[in-house]
């Protein structure tokens, strides 16, 4: 396996939403339609290649200036389904998460206070005639959070080893209305067991997020580049979705002590991604 850069790959995960080209009005259905009939369009990796290259100019630029017009399409029973990229939207929304990565001097010396005062303010400035904006993507930074394999079941899981020419893939898709069931019956199991917290709030979080996108869309969750952080074997082993279900009808079923076997499973398997991160 060819060995990929951080600097390439990102150890970052991935929750897209692809619409069917009937969701989208005019005329960006239209440029959807013709877009996804392009032969040579743009992969994962230029999407982060683009997104990694701003960030070489000095000063960096955090937020791309115009909107791209590119996404990921997928042929969904007949039906074709885009996932707009939307780079800019997703930057700035990044740029508030930012500080609870990174400690306040690294945070500086990557992006100056000035630089990302500007963004912010571009940001709230175009917020303010596109109030309804939402990601398609939604990212998250050396792990997969618990809350997003709720909407996935284990039979829906993708694993591809790679090779010498293809990098590995862990990923799941599932269509909008089981997700959208996924995540009601969680909830419902959650919440008469637990009290309200952070494992609740996330999935109330990524449930009112799918409610915006058409019933027929499907959901894709996908590794990203965390593939590159995990040796084989524990990628192969890693079936977070079956662990979460399991914790899931163990709750409503009573039985803390499976629901808490299998939640420890999961604490454990992600706190050595993130652990990685430390190393590193």
């Amino acid at each position: 396996m060819p060995k990929v850069s951080s600097v390439i790959v990102p150890y970052a995960s991935y929750l897209r939403v692809y619409e069917p080209l009937a969701a989208f009005p005019e005329p960006e259905r239209t440029h959807w339609g013709r877009y996804a009939r392009r032969t040579d369009r743009p992969s994962y990796q230029d999407e982060l290649r683009r997104s990694l290259a701003d960030l070489l100019p000095t000063p960096p630029v955090p937020v791309p200036v115009h909107e791209s017009g590119d996404a990921f399409v997928l042929d969904v029973e007949g039906v074709v389904c885009v996932c707009p990229w939307r780079t800019r939207l997703r930057g700035w929304q990044a740029l508030g998460s930012l500080a609870e990565e990174l400690p306040t001097p690294v945070l500086d010396a990557v992006l100056p206070p000035v630089v990302r005062r500007q963004a912010g303010q571009d940001y709230e400035r175009w917020l303010a005639g596109n109030p309804d904006a939402r990601p398609w993507i939604r990212t998250s930074t050396w792990h997969v959070p618990l809350n997003w394999f709720v909407l996935v079941s284990d039979e829906e899981r993708t694993y591809e080893k790679g090779s010498a020419e293809a990098s590995p893939v862990l990923r799941y898709r599932t269509p909008m209305v089981q997700a959208r069931r996924r995540v009601a019956r969680g909830l419902r199991a959650l919440r008469e067991s637990l009290d309200e917290g952070p494992l609740i709030d996330g999935l109330v979080d990524v449930g009112r997020w799918l409610e915006e996108f058409h019933p027929r869309s499907l959901v894709e969750l996908d590794y990203g580049g965390l593939v590159h952080v995990l040796p084989a074997a524990e990628l192969d082993g890693d079936h977070s979705a079956a662990d979460v279900a399991e914790g899931i009808e163990a709750l409503r079923g009573g039985d803390e002590e499976a629901a808490t076997e299998a939640y420890g499973r999961l604490v454990e398997r992600w706190r050595a991604v993130r652990d990685r991160r430390s190393a590193n």
